[in-house]
């Protein structure tokens, strides 16, 4: 376990001089591996987990039934995904289970555009608790593939489905019914991470686009789930960027009263507010509270919560990691000033290390009241053209670990 030190006297009295929260020392990271060991030619990606409470259903332990998912990636080409899998916990991360590939979640036959040949899959995947149901939904989107490469023009649905407690088991997987209306044709979760209402409506980040369109936009849905079937009630605001491929790839957060929203863009991380999670001010470029870019671009960031408190989990470039893709390892984690809306420098603590693959295609699952964990894999893929030799990787240690971080609140 490592314990993060705390804040010196002077350093406390500077941040108050400055008006701004003390560099947040307040909780332990408790580093864990999953499982790891690389095949050579796949590996695992998308390691993300959702707790069921102690007691539910048929799991009978004291402590959370906690499930990941996580899917294959072949290594010969760009995000060629296949069957969704599970490991599970139920001693606090201690030990799990091998993965299992959930049934009906291999590719299936697929028909768009007039081609008749073409496979289905879901990926992007993330299971959270959904306590008005009683069961863990995951949602995630579709990806279509021709010739085992992702179609250029294609659909895109947000995809989910449901872990029973009650038969341990989980549901077949189905497609989010949208308005029909071009705008929508491609428009999926996928990796977006949602907030729960009390009366059991669901805000969804998704992004969307019309099939051939090039920039998408991000919103949150207001949708209901009844055990059975997710279904869309709204949605708020349109956001997007005139960069890239505009706003995607999108989680909320709920702290303070006010909900915050975290975007991908090709150049910068975007961040939006809200005081009902549907209406969202303008997005604006991710900063250090210095003023500085923040060095995230083309990847996600996730959200971390205690209480009121505030946090962000990201990637950056400027720290000794040119040689990773994107820049997308270590994680890093900090706190949020929710009313600037910028990442506090003097926070910032390197939450799972860099050993030459990538991390950005990572997870937050809260446990308990005071313990949040970062779920994140080695993804084994190389830099630029070299995507298909990870030689360079395991040269600097990577395994495809799925990594555990465990974030415990000590006050």
């Amino acid at each position: 376990m490592h314990s993060l030190p705390r804040p010196s006297l002077a350093a406390g009295l500077l941040a108050a001089a400055l008006a701004i929260p003390a560099p947040a020392a307040d909780f332990e990271i408790d580093l864990t591996v999953a499982r790891q060991g690389f095949e050579g030619t796949h590996c695992w990606v998308h390691a993300r987990a959702g707790a069921i409470p102690a007691g539910m259903g048929a799991h009978s332990g004291p402590q959370p039934l906690v499930i990941m998912t996580l899917q294959r990636l072949q290594l010969s080409g760009s995000d060629v995904f296949f069957a969704l899998h599970d490991l599970r916990s139920a001693d606090g991360g201690k030990s799990w289970s091998a993965p299992a590939e959930l049934p009906g979640f291999g590719r299936r036959p697929f028909a768009y555009g007039g081609k008749a040949d073409l496979e289905i899959t879901v990926c992007d995947f993330w299971p959270q608790w959904h306590a008005a149901s009683g069961k863990l939904l995951g949602t995630g989107h579709t990806v279509v593939y021709e010739n085992n490469r992702v179609a250029e023009v294609r659909p895109r649905s947000t995809a989910y489905a449901a872990f029973d407690p009650a038969t341990g088991a989980w549901s077949g997987w189905k497609a989010l019914a949208m308005p029909d209306e071009p705008r929508f044709e491609n428009a999926g979760a996928g990796c977006t991470q949602r907030v729960d209402l009390e009366n059991g409506d669901i805000l969804l980040p998704i992004h969307f686009k019309e099939a051939s369109a090039k920039r998408y936009h991000a919103t949150v849905l207001r949708c209901r789930f009844d055990g059975e079937t997710l279904t869309y009630a709204g949605h708020g605001s349109e956001l997007t960027v005139d960069s890239g491929r505009g706003l995607y790839e999108s989680s909320l957060a709920r702290a303070g009263g006010r909900f915050f929203l975290t975007m991908r863009n090709d150049s910068h991380g975007y961040v939006a507010a809200s005081d009902d999670g549907q209406q969202f001010g303008e997005p604006r470029p991710w900063t250090f509270d210095d003023g500085s870019d923040l060095g995230n671009y083309n990847t996600q960031q996730h959200w971390v919560t205690h209480g009121d408190d505030l946090y962000l989990v990201y990637t950056r470039r400027g720290a000794n990691n040119d040689h990773v893709f994107r820049h997308r390892a270590p994680l890093f984690i900090a706190r949020v000033d929710p009313e600037k809306l910028h990442v506090i420098r003097a926070t910032e603590r390197v939450l799972v290390p860099e050993k030459g693959a990538r991390l950005g295609n990572f997870g937050v699952t809260p446990i308990g009241p005071d313990e949040v964990w970062v779920t994140a894999a080695e993804w084994m893929q190389g830099p630029g053209a070299a995507a298909h030799d990870p030689s360079s990787l395991v040269a600097r240690g990577a395994d495809n670990r799925v990594w555990v971080a465990k974030i415990r609140w000590t006050r």
